[in-house]
Protein backbone atom coordinates (compact mmCIF):
# COMPACT_ATOMS: atom_id res chain seq x y z
CA UNK A 1 0.00 0.00 0.00
CA UNK A 2 1.56 3.27 -1.07
CA UNK A 3 0.54 6.79 -1.99
CA UNK A 4 0.15 7.82 -5.62
CA UNK A 5 0.33 11.33 -7.03
CA UNK A 6 -3.13 12.14 -8.40
CA UNK A 7 -4.06 15.34 -10.22
CA UNK A 8 -7.29 17.20 -9.46
CA UNK A 9 -9.35 17.74 -12.62
CA UNK A 10 -11.94 20.06 -11.12
CA UNK A 11 -13.06 21.55 -7.82
CA UNK A 12 -16.85 21.72 -7.45
CA UNK A 13 -18.21 24.08 -4.78
CA UNK A 14 -21.10 22.12 -3.31
CA UNK A 15 -22.00 24.54 -0.50
CA UNK A 16 -20.33 27.45 1.27
CA UNK A 17 -18.50 24.91 3.45
CA UNK A 18 -18.00 21.90 1.18
CA UNK A 19 -16.30 21.13 -2.10
CA UNK A 20 -15.79 18.04 -4.25
CA UNK A 21 -12.47 17.12 -5.84
CA UNK A 22 -12.83 15.41 -9.21
CA UNK A 23 -9.75 13.23 -9.69
CA UNK A 24 -7.76 12.36 -12.77
CA UNK A 25 -6.77 8.72 -12.26
CA UNK A 26 -3.98 7.75 -14.70
CA UNK A 27 -4.78 4.75 -16.94
CA UNK A 28 -2.03 2.66 -15.35
CA UNK A 29 -3.70 3.09 -11.94
CA UNK A 30 -7.27 2.46 -13.09
CA UNK A 31 -7.38 -1.08 -11.72
CA UNK A 32 -5.80 -0.13 -8.39
CA UNK A 33 -8.33 2.70 -7.95
CA UNK A 34 -11.39 0.59 -8.79
CA UNK A 35 -13.82 1.12 -5.92
CA UNK A 36 -17.12 -0.02 -4.46
CA UNK A 37 -20.01 2.30 -3.50
CA UNK A 38 -19.38 3.76 -0.05
CA UNK A 39 -15.59 3.40 0.04
CA UNK A 40 -13.13 6.21 0.83
CA UNK A 41 -9.74 7.54 -0.21
CA UNK A 42 -6.95 8.61 2.14
CA UNK A 43 -5.50 11.97 1.12
CA UNK A 44 -2.12 13.25 2.35
CA UNK A 45 -1.52 16.98 1.97
CA UNK A 46 1.84 18.80 1.82
CA UNK A 47 1.91 19.18 5.61
CA UNK A 48 2.35 15.39 5.78
CA UNK A 49 -1.06 14.93 7.43
CA UNK A 50 -3.47 12.28 6.11
CA UNK A 51 -7.26 12.20 6.31
CA UNK A 52 -9.95 9.91 4.90
CA UNK A 53 -12.59 11.30 2.54
CA UNK A 54 -15.44 9.26 1.09
CA UNK A 55 -16.03 8.88 -2.62
CA UNK A 56 -19.29 10.59 -3.56
CA UNK A 57 -19.27 9.34 -7.14
CA UNK A 58 -20.64 6.01 -8.35
CA UNK A 59 -18.34 3.37 -9.84
CA UNK A 60 -21.21 2.41 -12.14
CA UNK A 61 -21.09 5.76 -13.93
CA UNK A 62 -18.48 6.52 -16.55
CA UNK A 63 -17.24 9.61 -14.72
CA UNK A 64 -14.00 10.38 -12.87
CA UNK A 65 -14.11 9.56 -9.15
CA UNK A 66 -14.67 12.42 -6.74
CA UNK A 67 -14.32 12.90 -3.01
CA UNK A 68 -16.17 15.55 -1.04
CA UNK A 69 -14.56 17.60 1.72
CA UNK A 70 -16.42 19.74 4.26
CA UNK A 71 -14.67 22.36 6.37
CA UNK A 72 -14.29 21.31 9.99
CA UNK A 73 -13.61 23.69 12.84
CA UNK A 74 -9.83 23.64 13.37
CA UNK A 75 -9.62 21.05 10.57
CA UNK A 76 -6.05 21.43 9.30
CA UNK A 77 -6.58 19.27 6.23
CA UNK A 78 -10.19 20.09 5.31
CA UNK A 79 -9.58 23.84 5.52
CA UNK A 80 -6.33 23.59 3.56
CA UNK A 81 -8.08 21.63 0.80
CA UNK A 82 -11.03 24.03 0.61
CA UNK A 83 -8.72 27.07 0.58
CA UNK A 84 -5.86 25.92 -1.65
CA UNK A 85 -6.77 23.00 -3.93
CA UNK A 86 -7.62 23.99 -7.51
CA UNK A 87 -7.77 22.23 -10.87
CA UNK A 88 -4.27 20.93 -11.54
CA UNK A 89 -3.26 20.48 -7.89
CA UNK A 90 -1.47 17.16 -7.32
CA UNK A 91 -2.33 15.27 -4.13
CA UNK A 92 -0.91 12.10 -2.61
CA UNK A 93 -3.71 9.53 -2.38
CA UNK A 94 -4.00 5.91 -1.27
CA UNK A 95 -6.16 3.41 -3.23
CA UNK A 96 -9.78 2.95 -2.12
CA UNK A 97 -10.56 1.25 1.18
CA UNK A 98 -13.47 0.67 3.53
CA UNK A 99 -16.35 -1.74 4.04
CA UNK A 100 -19.32 0.66 4.25
CA UNK A 101 -20.82 -0.84 1.13
CA UNK A 102 -23.89 -2.99 0.42
CA UNK A 103 -23.48 -6.63 -0.51
CA UNK A 104 -26.27 -6.26 -3.06
CA UNK A 105 -27.51 -3.18 -4.89
CA UNK A 106 -30.87 -4.92 -5.27
CA UNK A 107 -31.57 -4.68 -1.52
CA UNK A 108 -34.09 -2.26 -0.04
CA UNK A 109 -31.93 0.41 1.58
CA UNK A 110 -32.61 2.82 4.44
CA UNK A 111 -29.96 5.54 4.26
CA UNK A 112 -29.47 8.04 7.09
CA UNK A 113 -26.96 10.84 6.73
CA UNK A 114 -26.01 13.89 8.75
CA UNK A 115 -24.07 16.77 7.18
CA UNK A 116 -21.09 15.54 5.17
CA UNK A 117 -22.10 11.98 6.03
CA UNK A 118 -24.10 12.19 2.81
CA UNK A 119 -20.89 11.59 0.84
CA UNK A 120 -20.62 7.77 0.98
CA UNK A 121 -24.40 7.53 1.17
CA UNK A 122 -24.64 9.41 -2.14
CA UNK A 123 -22.31 6.90 -3.75
CA UNK A 124 -24.47 4.02 -2.48
CA UNK A 125 -27.71 5.74 -3.47
CA UNK A 126 -26.73 6.56 -7.04
CA UNK A 127 -25.17 3.14 -7.55
CA UNK A 128 -28.29 1.36 -6.29
CA UNK A 129 -30.52 3.44 -8.56
CA UNK A 130 -28.26 2.67 -11.51
CA UNK A 131 -27.45 -0.97 -10.97
CA UNK A 132 -30.09 -2.26 -8.56
CA UNK A 133 -33.82 -2.84 -8.25
CA UNK A 134 -34.64 -2.16 -4.59
CA UNK A 135 -36.41 0.71 -2.89
CA UNK A 136 -34.32 3.47 -1.31
CA UNK A 137 -35.25 5.78 1.55
CA UNK A 138 -32.95 8.66 2.51
CA UNK A 139 -33.27 10.70 5.71
CA UNK A 140 -30.80 13.58 5.53
CA UNK A 141 -30.21 15.94 8.47
CA UNK A 142 -28.59 19.38 8.21
CA UNK A 143 -28.51 22.67 10.03
CA UNK A 144 -30.57 24.38 7.32
CA UNK A 145 -31.44 24.16 3.63
CA UNK A 146 -28.29 26.01 2.58
CA UNK A 147 -26.18 23.28 4.22
CA UNK A 148 -27.54 20.48 2.03
CA UNK A 149 -24.74 18.93 -0.02
CA UNK A 150 -25.80 17.55 -3.43
CA UNK A 151 -29.20 19.29 -3.13
CA UNK A 152 -29.70 19.56 -6.90
CA UNK A 153 -28.61 15.97 -7.49
CA UNK A 154 -31.03 14.68 -4.86
CA UNK A 155 -33.94 16.64 -6.37
CA UNK A 156 -33.10 15.33 -9.82
CA UNK A 157 -32.80 11.73 -8.70
CA UNK A 158 -36.02 11.85 -6.68
CA UNK A 159 -37.87 13.24 -9.70
CA UNK A 160 -36.36 10.64 -12.02
CA UNK A 161 -37.12 7.69 -9.71
CA UNK A 162 -40.36 8.53 -7.85
CA UNK A 163 -41.26 4.85 -7.48
CA UNK A 164 -37.92 3.85 -5.94
CA UNK A 165 -36.42 6.84 -4.11
CA UNK A 166 -37.97 8.76 -1.21
CA UNK A 167 -36.00 11.65 0.33
CA UNK A 168 -36.80 13.30 3.67
CA UNK A 169 -34.83 16.37 4.77
CA UNK A 170 -34.47 17.29 8.45
CA UNK A 171 -33.44 20.87 9.25
CA UNK A 172 -32.31 21.70 12.77
CA UNK A 173 -33.36 25.36 12.43
CA UNK A 174 -36.95 24.22 11.92
CA UNK A 175 -37.21 21.08 14.04
CA UNK A 176 -34.29 21.17 16.45
CA UNK A 177 -31.68 18.39 16.46
CA UNK A 178 -33.07 14.94 15.59
CA UNK A 179 -34.31 12.85 18.52
CA UNK A 180 -34.86 9.08 18.72
CA UNK A 181 -38.62 9.60 19.04
CA UNK A 182 -38.81 11.79 15.94
CA UNK A 183 -36.63 9.50 13.88
CA UNK A 184 -38.54 6.40 14.95
CA UNK A 185 -41.61 7.74 13.19
CA UNK A 186 -39.61 8.25 9.99
CA UNK A 187 -37.85 4.89 9.92
CA UNK A 188 -40.41 2.49 11.41
CA UNK A 189 -42.16 1.78 8.07
CA UNK A 190 -38.81 0.55 6.75
CA UNK A 191 -37.70 -1.65 9.63
CA UNK A 192 -37.03 -4.57 7.27
CA UNK A 193 -34.67 -2.50 5.09
CA UNK A 194 -30.88 -2.66 5.34
CA UNK A 195 -29.66 0.53 7.06
CA UNK A 196 -26.53 2.58 6.35
CA UNK A 197 -25.73 5.45 8.72
CA UNK A 198 -23.07 8.14 8.42
CA UNK A 199 -22.59 11.50 10.11
CA UNK A 200 -21.39 13.20 13.29
CA UNK A 201 -21.17 11.01 16.38
CA UNK A 202 -24.08 12.71 18.17
CA UNK A 203 -26.33 12.21 15.14
CA UNK A 204 -25.33 8.59 14.72
CA UNK A 205 -26.00 7.80 18.37
CA UNK A 206 -29.55 9.10 18.00
CA UNK A 207 -30.08 7.27 14.71
CA UNK A 208 -28.77 3.94 16.00
CA UNK A 209 -31.10 4.19 19.02
CA UNK A 210 -34.09 4.84 16.75
CA UNK A 211 -33.18 1.95 14.44
CA UNK A 212 -32.73 -0.47 17.32
CA UNK A 213 -36.05 0.61 18.86
CA UNK A 214 -37.97 -0.28 15.69
CA UNK A 215 -36.12 -3.56 15.22
CA UNK A 216 -33.82 -2.86 12.27
CA UNK A 217 -31.42 -5.80 12.29
CA UNK A 218 -28.94 -4.92 9.53
CA UNK A 219 -27.22 -1.66 10.50
CA UNK A 220 -23.95 -0.42 8.99
CA UNK A 221 -22.23 2.68 10.34
CA UNK A 222 -19.36 4.82 9.06
CA UNK A 223 -17.60 7.25 11.39
CA UNK A 224 -15.30 10.03 10.26
CA UNK A 225 -12.52 10.73 12.73
CA UNK A 226 -9.14 12.25 12.05
CA UNK A 227 -6.41 9.72 11.50
CA UNK A 228 -4.00 9.77 14.42
CA UNK A 229 -1.20 8.52 12.19
CA UNK A 230 -0.44 8.23 8.53
CA UNK A 231 -1.80 4.77 7.63
CA UNK A 232 1.28 3.80 5.63
CA UNK A 233 3.76 4.91 8.27
CA UNK A 234 4.85 2.75 11.17
CA UNK A 235 5.20 -0.97 11.51
CA UNK A 236 7.31 -3.38 9.48
CA UNK A 237 6.90 -6.26 7.07
CA UNK A 238 5.95 -9.38 9.01
CA UNK A 239 4.10 -12.67 8.93
CA UNK A 240 0.98 -13.16 11.02
CA UNK A 241 -0.59 -16.38 12.29
CA UNK A 242 -4.26 -16.07 13.16
CA UNK A 243 -6.44 -18.63 14.92
CA UNK A 244 -10.16 -18.15 14.28
CA UNK A 245 -12.98 -20.64 14.86
CA UNK A 246 -10.50 -23.42 15.47
CA UNK A 247 -8.60 -22.85 12.22
CA UNK A 248 -5.14 -21.31 11.85
CA UNK A 249 -4.26 -19.01 8.94
CA UNK A 250 -0.84 -17.59 7.99
CA UNK A 251 -0.34 -14.48 5.89
CA UNK A 252 2.35 -12.01 4.91
CA UNK A 253 1.67 -8.73 6.73
CA UNK A 254 2.96 -5.66 4.82
CA UNK A 255 4.40 -2.75 6.79
CA UNK A 256 1.84 -0.13 7.76
CA UNK A 257 -1.20 -2.28 6.96
CA UNK A 258 -3.66 -2.52 9.81
CA UNK A 259 -4.33 -6.09 10.90
CA UNK A 260 -8.10 -5.92 10.45
CA UNK A 261 -7.75 -4.58 6.89
CA UNK A 262 -5.31 -7.38 6.06
CA UNK A 263 -7.50 -10.16 7.44
CA UNK A 264 -10.74 -8.90 5.90
CA UNK A 265 -8.92 -8.59 2.59
CA UNK A 266 -7.96 -12.26 2.95
CA UNK A 267 -11.62 -13.23 3.29
CA UNK A 268 -11.82 -13.87 7.05
CA UNK A 269 -15.16 -13.15 8.73
CA UNK A 270 -14.08 -11.11 11.75
CA UNK A 271 -15.95 -9.06 14.36
CA UNK A 272 -15.58 -5.28 14.00
CA UNK A 273 -17.63 -2.11 14.15
CA UNK A 274 -16.17 1.40 14.44
CA UNK A 275 -12.73 0.74 12.86
CA UNK A 276 -11.46 3.80 14.78
CA UNK A 277 -10.17 2.23 18.01
CA UNK A 278 -13.16 3.35 20.05
CA UNK A 279 -15.38 0.27 20.54
CA UNK A 280 -13.23 -2.89 21.05
CA UNK A 281 -15.46 -5.00 18.79
CA UNK A 282 -12.35 -6.12 16.88
CA UNK A 283 -10.29 -6.99 19.97
CA UNK A 284 -8.17 -10.14 19.74
CA UNK A 285 -5.32 -11.55 21.83
CA UNK A 286 -1.67 -11.55 20.84
CA UNK A 287 0.35 -14.57 22.01
CA UNK A 288 3.65 -13.95 20.25
CA UNK A 289 5.38 -10.90 18.81
CA UNK A 290 4.50 -7.26 19.23
CA UNK A 291 2.33 -4.64 17.54
CA UNK A 292 1.77 -0.91 17.70
CA UNK A 293 -1.75 0.50 18.06
CA UNK A 294 -2.14 3.66 16.00
CA UNK A 295 -5.13 4.76 18.07
CA UNK A 296 -6.81 3.42 21.21
CA UNK A 297 -9.63 4.86 23.31
CA UNK A 298 -10.95 1.67 24.90
CA UNK A 299 -8.27 -0.81 25.99
CA UNK A 300 -6.63 -0.26 29.40
CA UNK A 301 -3.45 -1.51 31.04
CA UNK A 302 -5.07 -4.67 32.38
CA UNK A 303 -6.27 -5.51 28.86
CA UNK A 304 -2.75 -5.09 27.49
CA UNK A 305 -1.42 -7.27 30.32
CA UNK A 306 -3.71 -10.06 29.09
CA UNK A 307 -2.46 -9.61 25.53
CA UNK A 308 -5.49 -7.89 24.01
CA UNK A 309 -5.06 -5.59 21.00
CA UNK A 310 -7.35 -3.81 18.56
CA UNK A 311 -7.07 -5.41 15.13
CA UNK A 312 -8.35 -2.26 13.41
CA UNK A 313 -5.39 -0.23 14.75
CA UNK A 314 -2.57 -2.80 14.92
CA UNK A 315 0.57 -2.66 12.76
CA UNK A 316 3.44 -5.12 13.19
CA UNK A 317 6.57 -4.30 15.17
CA UNK A 318 8.19 -7.75 15.00
CA UNK A 319 8.89 -10.12 12.12
CA UNK A 320 6.34 -12.67 13.38
CA UNK A 321 3.07 -12.07 15.18
CA UNK A 322 0.62 -14.66 16.47
CA UNK A 323 -2.96 -13.71 17.43
CA UNK A 324 -6.08 -15.62 18.37
CA UNK A 325 -9.81 -14.94 18.30
CA UNK A 326 -10.59 -18.22 20.13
Amino acid sequence: MRYHEIRVLEVVRETAEACSLVLDIPPDLATEFTYRPGQYLTVRVPHGIARCYSLASSPLHDVPPKVTVKRMRDGRVSNWICDHVTAGTVLEILPPAGHFTPDSLDADLLLLAGGSGITPVMSILTSALTGGTGRIVLVYANRDEESVIFADDLRRLAAAHPDRLHVTHWFDVENGPPTPDALRALVEPYADFEAFVCGPDAYMTVVEKALEDVGVERIHVERFESLEADPVEGGRDATVEVTLDGQTHRFDWPAGTRLLDLLIGKGLNLPFSCRQGTCASCACRITEGDVDLLHNEVLEEEDFAEGYILACQAVALTDRVVVTYD
